[in-house]
């Protein structure tokens, strides 16, 4: 009868106790990440960093690429090869190649210490990392043209080689995209703020940029209709006309956000809403329905690629490009490793 009782007593002094052993026991910290536009040049990064690397830590010769779901091993110098070709046209100055080079390399060191696939330190998913061609897929673009598109890409790959653009000793997450309207936007505005990533001028214009200004007019009950979709607060039930209120700007000069039906819009949503090139935009009521006249093409943070096209033509090389665009960080050369 003793030896039950004092079974049961251990019962549950065990089960009072349970909790207390595992009560101040830390959760794991949520993994904080950035997402944007799936747009070409436009990628986010996991800010999970790897430790930071030593001073003068050797860049590595090769980086494993994860291509759809395969996963491929391959020299740094091929692969940077395959970005910038895939990012910018060949045609682009020489300097503006060789910023490219460098912020690609930067990228892809970035993307690889946030870890954030698995065994592959970076992707080709323009989406989610950098946009990389095999020599196949570039054979097949280019065509006749291939030996002469691939000569200025791999010189300013291997004339930039082992540099890097850091703060802080580390890589940055170089971003960068296509075209801007007259100013970069402000990392804080797209995913999450970086000193580097500040807006600053841009120089490019409707002379340099094909496609510069672009325009999409929708009909009244469409418009609605894709607002409603993702606000179905929103009161259209004035005229037309009325729908549009305040639209507000950031100091990029892009659309911070408008109100539409009563309900404060962020440009951004505007434009995954209506696949608008950038959120430069402005939003009028015409006769024939909705006008959106859009300015650029991206995101808008980080170096912008014509601008950087338009400053190599007016003279400035590749290492003032990057400090232009990605002001406050150090370019760095890192020999290759073993």
């Amino acid at each position: 009868m003793k030896r039950t009782l004092l079974l049961a007593y251990s019962a549950l002094l065990f089960v009072y106790l349970l909790p207390l052993v595992f009560r101040d026991r830390p959760a794991q910290p949520p993994r904080e990440t950035e997402t944007a536009p799936l747009l070409p040049a436009e990628s986010p990064a996991a800010e999970e960093q790897a430790p930071p690397q030593p001073a003068g830590t050797p860049l590595p010769q090769t980086i494993r690429v994860l291509c759809g779901d395969e996963i491929l091993e391959m020299d740094m110098q091929d692969y940077l090869t395959g970005v910038v070709a895939a990012e910018m046209p060949a045609s682009f100055p020489g300097e503006a190649l060789k910023a490219q080079a460098v912020a690609a390399r930067s990228y892809a060191l970035s993307c690889a210490a946030s870890r954030k696939h698995g065994d592959a330190e970076v992707c080709a998913d323009p989406a989610c990392c950098q946009a990389w061609l095999s020599e196949d897929r570039l054979r097949e673009n280019w065509g006749a043209d291939y030996e002469r598109n691939l000569a200025p890409v791999r010189a300013a790959v291997d004339a930039t080689a082992g540099e890097i653009l850091c703060y802080e000793g580390e890589p940055i997450f170089a971003a960068f995209h296509s075209s801007s309207a007259g100013a970069t936007e402000d990392s804080g505005a797209v995913w999450n703020p970086r000193p580097y990533l500040i807006s600053v001028d841009s120089p490019e214009t409707a002379r340099d940029v094909p496609g510069y200004v672009s325009t999409l007019l929708c009909a009244p009950i469409d418009f609605r209709d894709v607002i409603l979709s993702a606000y179905p607060e929103a009161d259209f039930s004035g005229e037309a006309e009325s729908w549009i209120g305040p639209l507000r700007r950031d100091g990029s000069g892009r659309v911070e956000s408008v109100e539409l039906g009563g309900v404060a819009v962020p440009g951004k949503t505007l434009r995954r809403l209506f696949s608008l090139r950038s959120t430069a935009f402005s939003l009028a009521y015409t006769e024939e329905g909705f006008l959106f006249t859009v300015t650029g093409y991206g995101h808008g943070v980080g170096m912008s690629q014509y601008g950087a096209a338009v400053m190599a033509r007016e003279g400035a090389d590749y290492r003032r490009i990057l400090a232009h665009y990605y002001p406050g960080t150090e370019l760095v050369e890192r020999l290759k490793g073993p």
